[in-house]
């Protein structure tokens, strides 16, 4: 009997039936939520290695395929896990985290989800352990509290002015420093600082992101990219004859189409004679040209169109001395009408010259010996409006320097809104892991295990820096910890670029802190919520 009782479990059930849960069975229900959370992880682990060896300015390019065949090159983060296919619940938890990394900071999207996958690599060995998983999202918690802390502590302020804009200039280069522009990265970094600086209302602290506006055209090298202040639209003019440039412009922004109304309903018009075919025609070139007469009298001198008008209607607008555009998609309308200072008129009637919009200078320009357009509207009314016109010598390097820009500007909008910097290189990572490694020996409950664990996995970013750039991952991260330690100096990193130099600082490589707190905030949330999940249910149709 006794050793029945070794080997199974007598219970009831709520009718009071007897049962037998046998030891094995009863071991297996207990880790069944456990190998459920290890799957997850293992899922999460495959996803951060992707983007793992994107990490660092010496970080590898991915090439991702579309269905269709169409080729994207590029580091970002968060484009490669956009364009991934990705069957797993808990991967497309990290895909969303990147996600909401870009959103809310712009930057750091790679190193988010590497931080993300290291934490939950080491809450395996947690497990393994016997350690519940709620404790271990609860260590991490207040760890994640302590390098948050930490941070705070060793960021520095920088200064900066519309004049004084060299800190801003090294932030924006680092965040440059990984992507595919590097090769012109001093000139990519002053394009998004003046960019930022155009629009930004400095004593806000408030940067409106609608004012930058990003454009590209392939012909040219990166070194052709330029900023316009003012905005460019991918069009020309609706007739050839027109004149290219029309100065001090007074612009009717219409999102009404050039042609005669029709009736709302369902129609059908039966002409069965000349004289109502020539009844027709009369009342359309009337209606045109009281169309035109209206726009006239305004004192317009070019009509921006967001639909499109036929060959008469533009015909008689070039008869009229009327330059105009047509099919200005609804974004650049409203840019258009943002940058003039013009309001944007649903009909005809409602047009008045208090509703144009002015800008000193309108051109089209040509590239190369192509017939490509486009039109540049200069010396806007709003002067904080501004385009960056990027060129390169093909789609994929277009669209990933336009990237590139996009990180950039939001490292810079980052400093703005909060000018307080950390060290890159992984010198913040290694300063948090240290502090929460030192805070964990003072806790005397089980949760120091997972504290410790956090620290370990601050390490997997240096780590990863220091393997992307050829150097000795553990022997190189050693060094460099010890040194903070002996020196009590939070910004020795990871000398990625070879300089020997370990000072952040002297080489100017700087992360804003709210980007830098972001990551840390976000990977501690997104794994103390796939330790929670011990089980994945297919929810099946609703019966009937």
């Amino acid at each position: 009997m006794s050793q029945q009782q070794h080997e199974a479990v007598y219970t009831t059930d709520e009718y009071g039936r007897p049962f037998i849960i046998l030891r094995e069975q009863a071991k297996k229900t207990r880790s069944h939520g456990v190998e459920a959370i290890k799957s997850h992880i293992l899922a999460a682990k495959t996803v951060a290695n992707i983007v793992r060896t994107s990490l660092g300015p010496r970080g590898l390019d991915k090439i991702l395929i579309s269905p269709d065949g169409e080729i994207t090159v590029t580091n970002d983060g968060a484009t490669i896990l956009g364009q991934m296919e990705v069957e797993h619940q808990v991967a497309k938890l990290l895909v969303q985290l990147s996600k909401s990394q870009d959103d809310e900071i712009g930057d750091g999207t790679t190193g988010v989800v590497v931080l993300a996958g290291a934490l939950l690599e080491q809450s395996e060995s947690l497990l393994d352990r016997g350690i519940h998983p709620i404790r271990i999202a609860d260590g991490f918690d207040r760890a994640c509290a302590v390098a948050v802390q930490e941070l705070d502590r060793i960021s520095d302020l920088v200064e900066y002015s519309k004049e004084n804009t060299e800190n801003l200039l090294k932030t924006a280069m680092t965040s440059l420093g990984s992507k595919i522009v590097s090769k012109e990265h001093q000139q990519f970094a002053q394009i998004a600082v003046d960019a930022v600086l155009s629009v930004a209302d400095l004593e806000r602290r408030d940067v409106p992101f609608d004012l930058i506006k990003v454009d590209g055209k392939v012909g040219g090298s990166l070194a052709d990219t330029k900023l316009i202040k003012g905005v460019l639209i991918d069009k020309d003019m609706s007739h050839p004859q027109m004149p290219h440039t029309v100065r001090d412009a007074r612009m009717a922004i219409l999102t009404c189409p050039f042609e005669p109304p029709r009736p709302k309903t369902k129609h059908k018009l039966d002409i069965t004679s000349v004289e109502e075919y020539n009844k027709l025609r009369d009342y359309e070139k009337e209606k045109f040209a009281d169309m035109i007469k209206r726009v006239k009298d305004t004192g317009a001198n070019l009509v921006i169109c967001q639909w499109g008008f036929d060959d008469e209607a533009n015909h008689l607008l070039m008869q009229n001395d009327l330059p105009a555009v047509r099919w200005v998609g609804g974004p650049e309308i409203e840019l258009i009408a943002i940058a003039t200072q013009g309001r944007i008129v649903p009909r005809f009637e409602d047009l008045t010259k208090e509703k144009l919009g002015k800008a000193g200078l309108v051109r089209e320009v040509t590239f190369g010996t192509t017939r490509d357009k486009m039109l540049v509207i200069e010396e806007c009314a709003n002067t904080r409006a501004v385009t960056i016109f990027v060129r390169g010598s093909n789609k994929m390097i277009v669209d990933e320097a336009k990237r590139a820009l996009h990180d950039a500007i939001c490292a810079v909008r980052n400093l703005v809104v909060d000018n307080r910097v950390v060290y890159g290189g992984g010198a913040a990572e290694i300063a948090s892991s240290v502090a929460v490694a030192r805070a964990a020996d003072e806790i005397p409950s089980i949760e120091q295990y997972a504290m410790r664990a956090f620290a370990t996995a601050l390490d997997a970013i240096p780590l990863a820096l220091a393997e992307n750039s050829g150097l000795s991952p553990i022997e190189t991260l050693t060094d460099v910890k010890s040194r903070q330690i002996t020196e009590k100096s939070p910004q020795l990193g990871i000398d990625c670029a070879g300089r020997g130099e370990n000072d952040m600082r002297k080489q100017f490589v700087y992360d804003p802190l709210i980007s830098k707190r972001q990551q840390y905030l976000l990977a501690t949330q997104l794994v103390r919520a796939v330790l929670k999940i011990d089980d994945v249910i297919v929810t099946g149709a609703a019966e009937d």
